[in-house]
Formats: structure tokens, C-alpha cells, sequence
């Protein structure tokens, strides 16, 4: 008998045996034609709880995708702590506008941390702004898909949510100048991360997947990599009960083990690793999830390219297959149904 989506993925997950690998995206997928397709756009989708819940379940119901996603955007934790937000439009993501952290060039030094102490009680941080929208959704996607679906939940790393809050350029100069206090600021925001992974989870999310960009290798040296983003992410997110997903764009092959590290269920990487290379350094630690490059090709490839690039990442051993990262916004239908359809003819 063949599995049902929601089984799939969890035996994916759980690394039991499978019937063939799971298709479904981890990170962001919210394009156009999934908009036009439900009903629910950007940027209304970002503030309004049911059109995050429409538009996160577009992927299942309109694509294929064996999974169900939401939030959109890396901003939410961003402009709930302080940062003035552009919302953007149906094509463009919301962006911050400035950083409620001051840092002075002369000295090179920013604010000391605890004056995050002076903002809000990290037990108050869930209960308004667009983070309750994305926990409001959690509920309603559990309710409306998650007897067939596994329901993810998304959020942001605690380095990449230190640096939105002090500018990223800053940030990333503060760990070559004054690496302790860098540090004692993604301590200081570890707790407000952990705290959404918490209620992504207890409001019907079953797995949560935190983004943390800024700790790519084109960024941030892989040896800094365990002091500074490492340790935050096990607290905020390694230690969650609950499976749980890292993502970290660019070529992640120099903190692949250190990603393990943080006692995730397991981890998405990019087409930047080899499918082949990214199994062997992953030594099986852990789930890996990807590796169907976003750029090329689902949004400037065919379908067949698309597929090719499927088939290669189920070929070299990736427990779920899905996209590098987040979906470009413009991605073609046609080939998010290639990537579904390469890997549902496995069977």
C-alpha cells in the first residue's frame, strides 16, 4: 500500500523505510501562480492568518508538494522587535527599513545588549504582530490539512535576527572587532527564536524550520561558525520538542557537521553542494533535505532540467527532496510540477 503524504515525510523525518523520498519544501514556496491559484496574496498574506494558511497550503493542494508551509519572509521577529518594515507587494517580499540598535562608527561599538531587556518580555514577543499571524496559522493549517499533511512552521536563526536588528554589516565587523559583545547579542535574541519555535509547535506546527542566511560560509567563516550561530541555534532550536530543520544558504559544505551539531532532526542545504558530496559529508548524521537549485534550475530552467536535478538528489541518497532554498516568487507552475512529478514517478 502506498503512503500517505503525511506518512511519508514523518518516515522521512524518523529516517524509517520509505516507499520512495517525499517532495516537499521546507523553506519558502509562495509564488504567483500558488497566489492566483488560492486566492491569497502578498502582502496581505503576511498580516491576515487565514491567507497565510491558504497560501502556505497552495503548495499541497495546487502543486503536489507533499508538505504545508508558512511563514513567507524572515522579517516578522525582525519588525516585532523594533524594525520599521516595507511590506512590499504581490511580487515583492517585505524589507526593513532601520535598525532599532545604534552603533557608533568612531568607537566601534553598538549598544550594549541588555538594553533588548528594555524592549519586550520574551514571554510577550508571541502574543502580537506578524509572529502571531504565523502561530494563528499554525492552528489553522493543523486543522485544515494536517490529518493529511505534516505541517511546517518557519523561522529565523538567531544570528541573522541579531544582525536585522543592529544592520548585518555591522554585526558580521563586530565579530572581527568585539567578537565577545557580537555574541552576547545573538544571545540575547537566541530566547525570542526559541520562544516562536515553541509556538509554531504548540499550535499545531509539527515540524519547525529555522532560516539562519547570515550564517552562511560566503559570511561568516566556518570556524566562527559553532561560537557564533551554533551554540544559539541548539538553544533556540536543536532543543525544541519537536522535529526541527536548519537551513543555511550558500555552499554549506565546511559547517555541514557543525549544522549536526546543534541537535537538529536535520538540515536543508543548498545546489551549491554537490548531491553526491552533500550525502557523504552528512555521513547519514541526521535528515538531509534538497538540494534542487532555486535560480537554476526551477526558475530560469525547463521542466526536464528541473527533473534531472530531482532524480540527481533522490540518486545520491537526500531524504527529502526539495529546493535549495526558498522558491523564487516567479518560478514557473510547470516546473515545481516537474520537481513533484520526477519524484512521484519513483515509485
Amino acid at each position: 500500500m502506498a503512503m500517505s503524504c503525511r506518512d511519508r515525510v514523518l518516515a522521512a523525518m524518523h529516517k524509517e523505510p520509505l516507499d520512495r523520498p517525499p517532495v516537499a519544501v521546507f523553506t519558502t514556496c509562495d509564488t504567483v501562480d500558488m497566489m492566483d491559484a488560492c486566492g491569497a496574496s502578498w502582502p496581505e498574506a503576511h498580516s491576515d492568518p487565514r491567507k497565510m494558511a491558504a497560501l502556505g497550503c497552495a503548495q499541497a493542494d495546487y502543486f503536489g508538494l507533499e508538505s504545508v508551509r508558512a511563514g513567507f519572509c524572515l522579517t516578522e521577529e525582525a519588525e516585532r522587535l523594533g524594525c520599521k518594515m516595507r511590506m512590499g507587494g504581490k511580487t515583492s517580499s517585505p524589507m526593513i527599513l532601520s535598525h532599532p540598535y545604534t552603533y557608533d562608527p568612531q568607537k566601534m561599538l553598538f549598544d550594549e545588549p541588555e538594553k533588548m531587556e528594555e524592549f519586550m518580555p520574551v514571554e510577550d514577543f508571541v502574543k502580537g504582530g506578524r509572529v502571531k499571524t504565523a502561530v494563528d496559522a499554525m492552528g489553522i493549517m493543523h486543522k485544515t490539512h494536517g490529518k493529511d499533511y505534516v505541517v511546517v512552521g518557519g523561522n529565523t536563526g538567531p544570528f541573522t535576527l541579531a544582525g536585522h536588528l543592529l544592520n548585518a554589516e555591522n554585526l558580521i565587523y563586530s565579530v572581527w572587532t568585539d567578537p565577545e559583545r557580537a555574541k552576547k547579542w545573538v544571545k540575547a535574541v537566541a530566547p525570542y527564536c526559541r520562544a516562536f519555535g515553541e509556538a509554531l509547535l504548540a499550535n499545531g506546527a509539527d515540524v519547525v524550520q529555522m532560516s539562519e542566511p547570515s550564517a552562511s560560509t560566503d559570511i561568516l567563516s566556518p570556524s566562527d561558525f559553532p561560537q557564533m550561530s551554533g551554540q544559539f541555534v541548539k538553544h533556540a532550536l536543536g532543543d525544541l520538542p519537536g522535529m526541527t530543520i536548519l537551513h543555511i544558504c550558500g555552499d554549506s559544505r565546511g559547517i555541514i557537521p557543525y549544522m549536526y551539531d546543534t541537535g537538529v532532526t536535520g538540515i536543508s542545504v543548498e545546489e551549491k553542494v554537490p548531491p553526491k558530496e552533500a550525502v557523504e559529508i552528512a555521513d547519514d548524521r541526521g535528515v538531509l533535505v534538497g538540494n534542487v537549485g532555486c535560480a537554476f534550475p526551477l526558475f530560469k530552467g525547463t521542466p526536464k532540467d528541473v527533473a534531472d536535478a530531482a532524480n540527481a538528489s533522490a540518486d545520491a541518497g537526500f531524504d527529502i527532496i526539495s529546493a535549495g532554498c526558498g522558491v523564487p516568487i516567479g518560478t514557473p507552475a510547470d516546473n515545481i510540477r516537474a520537481m513533484v512529478d520526477a519524484i512521484k514517478s519513483r515509485v
